[in-house]
């Protein structure tokens, strides 16, 4: 069931995405070979809930830990961890989600640790783009979800890049998972129309390689098939009367 909010409600998730975006800057700006995981994991849970908000993704269906942090192949969900420690050239996706006043935000950004190759730099300029080029697609009351993923999908894909199908973004507010899903691939023409009202995750997960994935043994780690680097790039946004609004921007 889509969950159609309101003014005041978009209102209120916009403050749970400031609190998001505001981590995502934190974490970049702590981004620095040598740093582990699970140090930026307490920068993260200790910034959130200095906001009088709520970590979303601790302990939601046992995930262990406040933020997800995938380095190089991991798609997403990685688990910080003491153990894993950034390295020199390496590329690390954030996953922050936050719950202010019980209103979901949840954005994703993919950055690099000290230099990168061209070729990896590349294929997070193009995952971002995804984002911003399915936005750019929407029109209220028009657009249905096949026209988006397409549009994510045919960037991705005309760039040389894979498109993962397995993950994909998702309906957003008192829940951090609500209708619909959101995918990055499709048909253009079908689906749903996304209409004034409705808040979403629109998430790219684009990979250099193959598009297929393995899910690792702890359950929650996603990496792509071939490991070769993947990027992540969210933002939570709401489809408004005067067109879209990024709200973790």
């Amino acid at each position: 069931m889509i969950l159609v909010k309101s003014n005041s409600q978009i209102a209120e998730m916009r403050k749970a995405n400031i609190i998001v975006r505001d981590t995502l800057n934190l974490l970049r700006d702590h981004t620095k070979p040598g740093v582990s995981t699970l140090e930026l994991n307490k920068l993260a849970h200790e910034y959130i809930t200095s906001q009088n908000a709520i970590p979303s993704f601790l302990n939601y269906n046992g995930y262990p830990a406040s933020i997800c942090v995938s380095i190089d192949c991991e798609v997403v969900h990685g688990i910080p961890s003491k153990r894993k420690i950034l390295q020199e050239g390496q590329i690390v996706s954030y996953d922050v989600g936050a719950i202010y006043n019980g209103w979901n935000g949840d954005a994703a950004r993919t950055v690099a640790v000290g230099i990168i190759t061209p070729e990896v730099q590349r294929l997070v300029d193009v995952t971002e783009q995804c984002f911003f080029e399915g936005v750019k697609c929407i029109k209220p009351g028009v657009t249905r979800l096949g026209d988006l993923g397409h549009t994510i999908q045919t960037h991705a894909e005309s760039n040389g890049y894979g498109v993962v199908r397995e993950l994909v973004g998702h309906g957003i507010g008192r829940d951090m998972h609500e209708d619909p899903d959101v995918p990055n691939y499709g048909i253009a023409g079908h689906g749903m129309r996304l209409s004034v009202g409705m808040t979403i995750a629109i998430e790219p997960m684009i990979t250099m390689g193959t598009y297929e994935v393995d899910w690792m043994s702890d359950g929650w780690t996603v990496k792509t098939k071939d490991r070769k680097p993947a990027s992540h790039y969210e933002n939570t946004i709401a489809i408004t009367d005067n067109g879209v609004e990024i709200l973790s921007l």
